[in-house]
């Protein structure tokens, strides 16, 4: 076999730059629920040309982050409660795979990943930040999943913590008293480390099952895409 010498590429493209940042955006809320997307605009904010923010939004109509309607432009999408309910089954299908690849001889592995999001939860609950312990919730259920070791259900994850995210809005979280979060993410970890298979599954469904009748009361109507 031949050798081919071939230049060096960058890590990373400028459309997965440009696609991180609108993630992000759509995880902080900068971008809502139904906003338009401008090719031109994005660009011209971005400093580049239209080509890398046309894939970058791809990738994100690909993801289902965005919505791409006919003659009319692409879409922050928008949940409904039947999407809520959806996120939070497909969530709880994806880490109650995680949990049993965990229990398998990943234990101590998952409690130590779960420990600084844990001590974060902690520490923003005790300042009342609210944004502070959605961000740590989110990176809790992160770890949860790379902890098990599949690459696969980090990918099948990414997308459903992020819709997570837009399902809270500009709530930040469901829980009157933040403390109580916190302490539901201590349970489960603490679960994790020492307790019965059935025990954390069972922690982790009825987190999941809560995080939908606190969300029910959120969603009235059937949202108008676009």
């Amino acid at each position: 076999m031949s050798v081919v010498d071939f230049e060096p590429v960058d890590q990373r493209s400028t459309a997965e730059v440009i696609a991180d940042k609108l993630r992000e955006a759509i995880v902080r809320g900068g971008l809502e629920p139904g906003s338009q997307l401008g090719e031109a605009d994005l660009a011209a904010r971005f400093g580049v040309s239209r080509g890398p923010v046309r894939e970058a939004m791809q990738r994100l109509v690909s993801e289902g982050l965005l919505r791409s309607i006919r003659n009319r432009g692409i879409f922050v999408i928008e949940l409904t409660l039947a999407d809520v309910v959806d996120i939070y089954r497909s969530r709880t299908a994806i880490e109650g795979g995680a949990l049993t690849l965990i229990l398998d001889g990943r234990r101590e592995i998952a409690y130590e990943a779960l420990t600084p999001s844990v001590q974060a939860m902690l520490d923003r609950a005790e300042a009342g930040d609210a944004a502070g312990v959605s961000d740590a919730d989110r990176r809790f259920h992160e770890a949860l999943v790379a902890a098990a070791g599949s690459p696969r259900l980090v990918r099948a994850a990414r997308t459903l913590l992020i819709e997570t995210r837009m399902c809270l809005g500009a709530l930040q979280t469901t829980y009157p008293d933040l403390g109580v979060q916190a302490q539901e993410h201590v349970a489960l970890r603490e679960a994790i480390g020492a307790a019965t298979a059935p025990r954390v599954h069972r922690l982790l469904r009825d987190h999941m099952d809560d995080a939908v009748q606190r969300l029910r009361g959120g969603y009235t109507a059937e949202p108008i895409p676009g």
